[in-house]
């Protein structure tokens, strides 16, 4: 399995057992095991790259003070052999929940001193939370032991981004955080608003070489992560990135410390706290030495999501350096205090990207004060409007507030990205391209009709300093206008031609192909086929030649840099690298998105580089191998994981037999699809039968289904009621039981064609050669087309066809699919890369090409409705209402009643009349 699917099901397994504990408990005993299996698995394998054998491994005591101390100064902790992850799993029948306990307690205690601040106390949340998992000893252990099992086939290792446990940990985070309902917020932010925020802090930081970056707030160290990957693509060395984190619950900052020390992060490039950050701020030191420890730590970067207008207390704050130059926030509304603790820890040409409800952009007060002094004294560079519902266990809209310490502009760029995304059930989510034109437009500043526009500070001062993003930035779709004249005598305005003006710059002339030629303000469509006028006209033909002589060595290009530098290749980069040339190409081709081709991109290369990871992680023969396919089944009421075929490691089967084993694959399609023909012709039948034959036996309960036994018990009937000719001979045949008599009934009788069937030795025909023969002459007899017996008929052979295309299909299956396991197993290396170029390359470049059509088809569609809008005219829709009233007026005269019945018709019929 690769990363995505082992987190998959990972979660769906835990989610299961969690049974009733919160979802919002349940995520600290999971991935506090999943922390001590790191760090577990950490230990053993630092030991053996310092030589240490599988025997010194097992002689781990902490008796031995020599060793713990070599250990503790090399890993920075130590554990005993006997309380190693991989030593429970040896364990069976014999492991207790006691065995968790003592060596918890025993981390606790032999962590090394210069890492204490990352690792003391790190489990006490799961060491105090273990009672909640069963109500005695025996189903505690069972838990636990459950839990162990669940997450035994975690890697702890691998190469550039192949960071399988961080992707595990993250993924189970945030599915804990979909189901923990308002509890969510304290330790989760989407993934999505994450990476926005890292890529716009990125972008600012991207030149430097040592880098420091801090969440006051740092719930599960999500944020701070993503932070760290993104700056990570334009530093060369990782080691050079230090983190800073602050959180007030226990249990969340033991999420954050877990978080950094499993991305391989150096522990010394963690310094986290423990505290209210309101409170407690920074500077940071060390109790036992606080004189040259002192730190008032100033980064290159803050990045925050705080709890939304928490109650706090501002007093006696009014001289803490953090907040004196602005205001304080209102006791009810922390929003701010938040806010002015980040700026105030950055460097002078530092960077702070916040996530705020949108209150804070226009409520009064104290917030109002704050806010002009911000604007004042130039610290606002952006503001960036989120869709509602894009966090978990809130609905409220919210903000990304991007403050710098010092500003060449003195403008404000506002965006409103309220717009772009996708709904993923009740919430709504960024897509890749949402984010990459978001970061875009603050990176460049750009004003963009629709989303984004700076705005200066006079304009600012003129609104009084609020800046609810709707003043500014109007986003709304436009209404649509009908235009009086044409709705009453027809033609299609000028002035809505003009609006596609867009269109008409890229294909020039095309307008005057598509509608008639006039001096007024009203044009007819001169083409009977849009479509053929469209597509035939030289400039949308020199517009698609454009675009894939643009695209036209795109496939090399992409074959070059994954499949020719596979093993190289900086995947964490490469994405960029890719969106860049795509984006270069576009260059020469108007009107096409290109951050719906980034898309694209982003859709297939989530597939690409977790393949890439793999194959620098394990080698290039990876792509040769296959896995057991492993799937939960039911047994005797209970579930279980069992091996139900295989699977391909890096290629699919489906890709290798369309393309190695196109004949037996064709073959087997072609069978399958016979199978549903005929499920298709059972359908047809049962639809011509009368309500009579289908409430009879031969279908099933609810009459949608024939019964197999049923219609080949009719058929039998069906068939013995046959009788011709031939058939009466051969049954008077039959009853004869003289040799004599047989010979001379069959000179006697040309009426039977007696060659079909096998003499004996005397020249008489057998029983069981007359009964063959006669069921051949009933099967072939020819019922009357869509009578009953004809359709019965029917469907037996349709049910004998289909048992012995199934029988065949299921053998051919299960034949292909060991094939196919074998050709994998044995590709060529040159077969490999081909499959790889199949897999990675054909897709994208295929979706690529299609972006030319997409945009014709919107064009097509727009002219479509122009041309329907005013093709029904007032004067139309009069003419057919008088024509409908006199029709109906007519009939009124030939309708018959009583005294009160004939009035009633005629003062109807005068109204119709208009009289």
């Amino acid at each position: 399995m690769n990363k995505q699917q082992l987190a998959t099901k990972i979660w769906e397994s835990a989610n299961k057992m969690r049974s009733k504990i919160e979802a919002n408990e349940y995520k600290d005993y999971i991935l506090g095991l999943i922390f001590y299996k790191y760090l577990s698995d950490n230990e053993v394998k630092k030991l053996k790259e310092q030589g240490f054998t599988q025997e010194d491994i097992e002689a781990l005591v902490e008796e031995d003070a020599e060793i713990v101390k070599y250990v503790r100064e090399n890993v920075g902790y130590f554990i005993a052999y006997k309380d190693l992850f991989s030593t429970w799993l040896k364990m069976g029948k014999d492991f207790d929940v006691s065995n968790v306990t003592d060596a918890l307690s025993a981390f606790n205690r032999l962590i090394n001193p210069s890492h204490k601040k990352v690792y003391e106390g790190i489990f006490n949340t799961l060491q105090t939370g273990l009672s909640k998992l069963g109500d005695s000893s025996a189903s505690r252990t069972k838990a636990i032991s459950d839990l162990i099992h669940l997450i035994k086939d975690i890697p702890m290792y691998g190469r550039q981004d192949y960071d399988v446990i961080g992707f595990i940990y993250e993924y189970l985070i945030s599915m804990f955080a979909a189901n923990a309902g308002k509890k969510a917020g304290e330790f989760y932010t989407p993934h999505e608003v994450s990476l926005l925020m890292s890529e716009i802090v990125a972008d600012h930081l991207k030149d430097r070489t040592e880098i420091e970056i801090y969440d006051p707030t740092s719930g599960s160290g999500s944020l701070l992560i993503n932070i760290g990957r993104s700056v990570a693509k334009h530093i060369d060395d990782e080691r050079n990135i230090k983190y800073y984190a602050q959180e007030l619950k226990q249990n969340t900052y033991n999420l954050t410390r877990m978080n950094l020390v499993m991305r391989g992060i150096l522990p010394a490039n963690i310094i986290t706290r423990n505290g209210d950050t309101l409170e407690d701020d920074w500077p940071y030191f060390d109790e036992t030495n606080p004189a040259e420890t002192y730190n008032p730590l100033y980064v290159d970067a803050v990045v925050s999501n705080p709890p939304y207008s928490q109650h706090w207390d501002p007093s006696n704050k009014e001289t803490d350096p953090r907040y004196a130059r602005f205001g304080l926030a209102p006791k009810a509304k922390a929003d701010y205090a938040f806010l002015l603790h980040d700026l105030f820890h950055i460097k002078p040409d530092g960077i702070m990207t916040i996530v705020l409800p949108h209150g804070v952009l226009f409520r009064g007060g104290e917030e109002g004060e704050i806010r002009r002094n911000l604007i004042e004294e130039n610290h606002i560079d952006a503001i960036i409007g989120l869709p509602d519902n894009i966090f978990f266990g809130t609905g409220i809209p919210t903000i990304i507030l991007v403050l710098k310490q010092k500003r060449e502009n003195t403008d404000v760029l506002i965006v409103d990205a309220s717009k772009g995304f996708i709904k993923v059930g009740k919430n709504k989510k960024l897509r890749a391209s949402d984010i990459k034109k978001i970061v875009d437009t603050v990176t460049t500043r750009d004003d963009i009709d629709k989303l984004s526009r700076k705005i200066s500070r006079e304009e600012i001062r003129r609104n009084e300093y609020n800046l609810n993003i709707p003043r500014y930035v109007d986003s709304s779709e436009g209404i649509e206008k009908w235009d009086l004249y044409a709705s009453m005598f027809g033609g299609i305005p000028l002035s809505e031609i003009a609006e596609l003006s867009e269109y008409w710059s890229a294909f020039p002339e095309l307008r005057e192909a598509l509608f008639t030629n006039s001096t007024d303000s009203y044009v007819e469509l001169a083409v009977d086929d849009i479509e053929q006028t469209v597509y035939a006209h030289p400039a949308v033909k020199a517009f698609i030649s454009n675009f894939m002589k643009a695209f036209g060595d795109f496939d090399s290009f992409l074959k070059s840099e994954l499949i020719t530098n596979m093993k190289s290749l900086n995947i964490s980069k490469e994405e960029v690298v890719l969106s860049a040339n795509i984006f270069a190409r576009l260059d020469s081709v108007p009107l096409i998105n290109r951050y719906e081709a980034y898309q694209l991109l982003n859709d297939e290369w989530g597939k690409i580089s977790i393949d890439l990871e793999i194959i620098q992680t394990e080698g290039f023969n990876a792509v040769k191998k296959v896995n057991p396919n492993m799937v939960i089944k039911k047994k005797d009421g209970k579930e279980e994981e069992v091996q139900d075929g295989w699977i391909g490691h890096i290629i699919p089967f489906d890709l290798v037999q369309r393309t190695l084993l196109s004949v037996e694959y064709e073959t087997l399609k072609h069978k399958e699809v016979r199978l549903t023909d005929i499920s298709s012709k059972y359908d047809e039948i049962l639809d011509s039968l009368s309500e009579e034959e289908k409430d009879s036996s031969l279908t099933n309960d609810s009459s949608d289904a024939f019964v197999a036994k049923e219609v080949n018990d009719k058929v039998k009937e069906i068939y013995a009621d046959v009788d011709t000719k031939e058939i009466k001979a051969l049954n008077a045949y039959a009853a004869l039981s003289k040799k004599a008599d047989k010979l001379a009934f069959i000179s006697a009788h040309d009426d039977v064609v007696w060659a079909n069937m096998e003499t004996n030795k005397d020249g008489t025909y057998g029983k069981n050669a007359v009964n063959a023969y006669l069921k051949e002459l009933q099967y072939a007899f020819e019922f009357q087309e869509d009578s009953f017996e004809e359709k019965v008929v029917k469907v037996s052979k349709l049910m004998a066809e289909e048992k012995e295309v199934k029988a065949q299909v299921k053998a051919e299956a299960e034949a292909l699919h060991i094939k196919t396991k074998e050709t994998i197993e044995s590709l060529s290396d040159e077969q490999a890369l081909e499959l790889l170029e199949q897999k990675w390359i054909l897709p994208l470049t295929e979706s690529i090409k299609q972006l030319p059509n997409s945009l014709i088809h919107v064009l097509l569609i727009k002219i479509k409705s122009l041309s329907e809008k005013y093709a029904v005219t007032y004067s139309v829709i009069e003419s057919e209402l008088k024509e409908t009233e006199s029709t109906l007026s007519t009939f009124i005269d030939e309708l018959v009643g009583n005294e009160y019945d004939v009035k009633g018709l005629s003062e109807f019929q005068a109204l119709l009349k208009g009289e």
